[in-house]
């Protein structure tokens, strides 16, 4: 058994245990991280690259089968599966080896140690036969998906996010003729519609009385009918009474607004939602407090109950409005490592974090809905514009979709924005800018824009609050 001392011992190796690795090695100062599965943690191995990867994929798949314009005719793809698995395989392994190992590889301020973390009630850490010591310890360890109390669960085998892993036991190989999806929210609707497109018939039971019913409440029901044009099956107030082996695979009785149905689908995938890596760390017998639902908690500084302690990322949950987003993560680990070892009181600041949802229509926000905005004492005003009066969207017959704004009525400051539409990731960086800027809609509307661009729909909603937008000619104000 031997000892190693480090400045900084990180739990996790995701990417909020990178950026703050780096940062000490910036600072001057020492660092290890410890990882149970694989260097990089969910994003680069099981979420956001693999999936990204593959939806654009089945994006390919689905306009070259449903061409927008009048004039072009179908070409159906013919899909490989397993090829199509295999260079994602390799997209994620390349990437990994640049992005993560080469790192460890290079630097003599950081090291990684393979195996199950324990931290003791000294703070140190345990790693199989290996101690690791470290004047400040960082929790970065992330989440895992949620496997909820649904009778006969366990005795049928079911898929989760995991599945997108690169040559991991979870990983999905063949494509299944027909997948159940319970869950309504973003991982549920990104792989559902991926899947659809390769051509998995594909039905998503979400308990809620919407998908998505945490977003502006235009959203849930114009995903729903994108959904509903390209054959996916959603089915919301719909709760499942138990799971059994057989039909297709997998049999679910359900029971839809108040009507009992039989669904069965060759396989079952679990999107119910994500819950902290914190199990078997040893996190309350150094005196670090979780919440209810295990999730670490910390101050504005991401300090733990424990001073010598700090976490940051995904395991943090919703602590000091933090987000479970891999760019949050990222840049909270840098916050950890300054305030952990420089002894800087750098305070977190999540107020303006842009969101997006990666299915066609995408889904972007930032800011406050109208719901939350008026919870937190403003007194609001709101628009909505259809897509179909943005030059750019009805030029290229991509007209689907709506953007919204929400305004404080007294002071005309932005204060959230919604779009679902083409192009909606890229446009809310706009948004967002201006939301950290606390802009008014008289910026948005002084501010010339690229004609014709999706980005537009945000200077015309900002018009709409003065003028019958309807009514004006391109570029006009």
């Amino acid at each position: 058994m031997a000892t190693h001392n480090f400045d900084l011992v990180i739990l996790g190796s995701g990417s909020t245990a990178f950026a703050a690795a780096l940062r000490a090695a910036e600072l001057g100062k020492t660092a290890v991280m410890t990882e149970s599965r694989v260097l990089g943690g969910t994003c680069v191995n099981r979420g956001c690259l693999p999936s990204k990867n593959l939806i654009e994929a089945a994006s390919l798949v689905h306009e070259a089968g449903h061409p927008r314009y009048p004039g072009l005719a179908p070409a159906p793809v013919e899909v490989d599966f397993a090829a199509l698995i295999a260079q994602k395989d390799a997209v994620v392994e390349e990437y990994r080896g640049r992005k993560y190992q080469s790192i460890v590889t290079e630097s003599a301020a950081i090291r990684v140690f393979e195996g199950n973390a324990h931290l003791g009630p000294d703070l140190t850490v345990q790693v199989g036969d290996e101690t690791l010591v470290g004047e400040r310890i960082l929790v970065a360890t992330g989440t895992q998906p949620h496997s909820p109390n649904v009778a006969g669960l366990e005795d049928v085998p079911f898929l989760t996010s995991d599945l997108l892993g690169a040559g991991v036991p979870e990983e999905l190989r063949e494509r299944p003729a027909s997948l159940l999806i319970l869950g309504g929210g973003y991982v549920a609707l990104e792989l559902g519609q991926l899947f659809s497109r390769l051509g998995t018939h594909v039905t998503i039971v979400q308990r809620g009385p919407e998908i998505l019913h945490r977003m502006e409440p235009e959203v849930g029901p114009a995903v729903r009918e994108a959904f509903a044009d390209e054959g996916v099956d959603v089915f919301t107030q719909a709760h499942v009474q138990a799971l059994s082996a057989g039909g297709a695979g997998v049999v679910a009785r359900v029971r839809i607004e108040g009507k009992e149905r039989r669904l069965e689908a060759e396989r079952l995938l679990v999107a119910a939602g994500r819950v902290p890596n914190t199990g078997g760390l040893g996190l309350t017998e150094a005196g670090i407090e979780l919440d209810s639902k295990g999730f670490v908690r910390v101050n504005e500084y991401l300090q733990t109950t424990n001073p010598r302690v700090f976490a940051a990322g995904d395991v943090v949950g919703v602590e000091q409005g933090s987000q479970l987003a891999t760019p949050v993560g990222a840049h909270d680990g840098v916050i950890a490592a300054r305030n952990a070892l420089a002894g800087e009181d750098i305070t977190v600041d999540h107020r303006v974090v842009p969101r997006a949802i990666f299915i066609d229509p995408p889904v972007a926000s930032v800011g406050l809905t109208d719901l939350e905005a008026n919870r937190a004492g403003h007194r609001c005003s709101c628009r909505t514009v259809a897509l179909t009066l943005v030059p750019r969207a009805e030029a290229v017959h991509a007209a689907q979709g709506f953007v919204k704004m929400v305004l404080d009525r007294d002071t005309r400051e932005v204060l959230g924005v919604t779009m679902v539409g083409r192009g909606a990731p890229e446009v809310i960086h706009e948004a967002a800018m201006a939301l950290r800027f606390r802009a008014k809609e008289r910026d948005f509307v002084d501010m010339i824009h690229v004609y014709p661009t999706m980005a537009e729909a945000l200077k015309i909603v900002a018009l709409s609050f003065s003028k019958d937008v309807s009514k004006l000619s391109c570029c006009a104000e």
